[in-house]
């Protein structure tokens, strides 16, 4: 197996800022049956603030898991995860989901938009849930950033999937996290809305005070990350910086050969 790499020092070094996103020796195991088997076999990485993070690897290699980890949504096994400056070991399910509304934002494939609600309504959403008053002029002024002005009270079942994803971006827009996860979020997307999509995600990543991490497949949407950690049989084994769309397409096959 091969050893894994040290994706970044998950501490901040004397002087500078701690990360958003950081995680030490984190594992994660699941029953199957009478047996554990082990997904994550002790990862650690940091992501800091103005930083946008692609995780790469072929299928199986436990990027998803990761990010569930990372985000909250499940609980590792063992080790540490730090997000937003809060040990998520020391929140209960009622901070965890408070910190979701707040802090956290997700873009996945599935939208989980609500059918009856309209695009604005839906953009409101993590607003009416932390029973503030949704600020009207942000999400119209959102909305229409993802290109969907005109769409404002369409409701999702008579929208396409690129219009449905563009309202989920939107609702992560108007929340204005410090976090972002994305779970391939131009992967059912044409090539217009993908990289409009894209475009967004960078812009928020290099905002002061944020950052994105970005579970892909998509060498281009690699291509457009400041770092890409690869990953293979649970272990980070590979990490490359400001690389090209060709460099990060060849190191992704090396993997799938067992290559590194």
């Amino acid at each position: 197996m091969t050893n894994q790499i040290e994706a970044e020092a998950p501490t901040a070094t004397r002087g500078a800022p701690a990360p958003l996103i950081a995680a030490h020796d984190v594992r994660k195991s699941y029953q199957v049956g009478r047996d554990s088997v082990e997904i994550l076999h002790g990862v650690s990485l940091g992501v800091h603030e103005q930083e946008m993070v692609a995780v790469m690897g072929p299928s199986g290699s436990g990027k998803s898991t990761l990010l569930y980890c990372l985000a909250g949504l499940e609980a590792p096994t063992s080790g540490g995860i730090i997000l937003a400056g809060k040990p998520l070991d020391a929140l209960s399910r009622a901070d965890l989901a408070r910190m979701r509304r707040s802090q956290v934002g997700f873009v996945f494939q599935s939208y989980n938009l609500i059918p009856t609600l309209t695009a604005t309504e839906n953009v409101a959403l993590p607003y009416l849930l932390d029973k503030a008053k949704p600020p009207q002029d942000l999400i119209a002024s959102t909305l229409a950033t993802v290109g969907l002005a005109e769409r404002a009270d369409a409701r999702p079942p008579s929208m396409s999937g690129g219009e449905q994803q563009r309202v989920a971006l939107a609702r992560v827009l108007a929340q204005q996290p410090q976090v972002i996860f994305a779970d391939e979020p131009t992967g059912a997307l044409d090539t217009r809305t993908g990289e409009l999509v894209l475009a967004e995600l960078v812009r928020i990543a290099h905002t002061p005070g944020r950052c994105v991490l970005v579970v892909t497949h998509d060498p281009k949407v690699a291509a457009s990350c400041d770092r890409i950690l690869f990953m293979r049989d649970g272990l980070l084994v590979r990490e490359l910086h400001d690389a090209s769309v060709d460099t990060v397409a060849a190191t992704l096959a090396g993997l799938g050969s067992r290559e590194v």
